[in-house]
């Protein structure tokens, strides 16, 4: 099969990464917005969980039926394989998210966009120690300096050496971002061998229903559901499915090289529309330098080896 002259032309594949970043840096407000209109309380965990469960489990099923009219085999597995993908789907899906959703409840939107980020450069770390053609470079470390630099602006209080920081809600969105690089290594592994596109459809399927699980079984509950709740649940399950498959696709027909460096682009899209959607504030000079510190850094450890300096 020849590969589609969509995924060839250079405008359209930075239109395609931008709309990508776009999507997966909306999830922010719209998360926080989805906790307003379903009235979660910041401590609900359970209902947090259970709204979490239901949107992955439904960004699963839809990129599971895209690959199937694809023509792709969707479940055949060894037992293997699914005691693989079921690992991953508790690592990416379930545990990243319990952290992430909690974390987000917690916290502002623009400074979870921002401190999120950071799972690129636990990644370029990790990768660091994991594989021997992985190593760290100059401009990687500068990268991952700057970045972690970012984070610590990010969260500096009003007088010199404070910090504005909790555990529950900037510490577990850093976690959320430690466990989301573990897994994006074992999952580069395991697409080795597995389709990526359907490999993210059926860990977002199972680490989302035992999120329903844990949410259901916590007393958790979606109540109040309306037309405009019930709205952005869809969007929240659309944006996943949709950037995902956009993503593999990217990936597939293109060098990683030239897609990746577009993630500085999140935190941005993050930011920026959480300020716009939730009124937050990003104007204020540490939130605007962590920004650029951080997309500087996300930058600097994705851009291409054999770009210098």
């Amino acid at each position: 099969m020849s590969t589609p002259s969509v995924f060839q032309s250079r405008y359209a594949v930075i239109a395609t990464a931008i709309f990508c970043c776009f999507l997966w840096g909306s999830a922010y407000p719209a998360i926080k917005i989805g906790y307003g209109w379903l009235d979660m309380a910041a401590d609900d965990t359970a209902s947090q969980m259970l709204f979490a469960g239901v949107r992955f489990f439904g960004s699963g099923v839809i990129l599971l039926l895209l690959a199937t009219l694809m023509g792709k085999p969707v479940w055949r597995f060894s037992s293997r394989q699914w005691g693989q993908l079921a690992l991953l789907g508790l690592m990416q899906t379930t545990l990243q998210y319990v952290f992430f959703y909690i974390g987000l409840a917690h916290t502002t939107g623009v400074k979870a966009a921002i401190m999120v980020s950071t799972g690129t450069f636990f990644s370029v770390l990790l990768s660091h120690f994991i594989y021997r053609n992985d190593k760290l470079s100059t401009g990687r470390s500068l990268g991952c300096l700057i970045g972690f630099a970012g984070v610590v602006l990010i969260n500096l209080g009003e007088r010199a050496l404070d910090l504005d920081f909790s555990l529950l809600g900037e510490g577990f969105i850093t976690i959320a971002a430690l466990v989301l690089a573990v897994a994006l290594i074992y999952g580069k592994r395991l697409s080795q061998t597995l389709d990526p596109m359907v490999m993210t459809a059926q860990q977002l399927s199972i680490g989302g229903l035992v999120l329903i699980g844990i949410g259901l079984g916590g007393g958790g509950a979606v109540t109040g559901l309306a037309l405009a709740s019930g709205s952005l649940l869809i969007y929240l399950m659309m944006l996943s499915a949709a950037a995902f498959a956009l993503w593999s696709f990217l990936l597939k027909h293109n060098p990683v090289g030239q897609v990746v460096p577009f993630q500085f682009l999140i935190p941005i899209f993050g930011a920026g529309l959480s300020a716009l959607f939730l009124g937050e504030t990003i104007l204020e000079w540490k939130n605007l330098a962590a920004l650029i510190s951080v997309c500087t850094g996300i930058w600097l450890v994705t851009r291409p080896a054999n770009q210098s300096l």
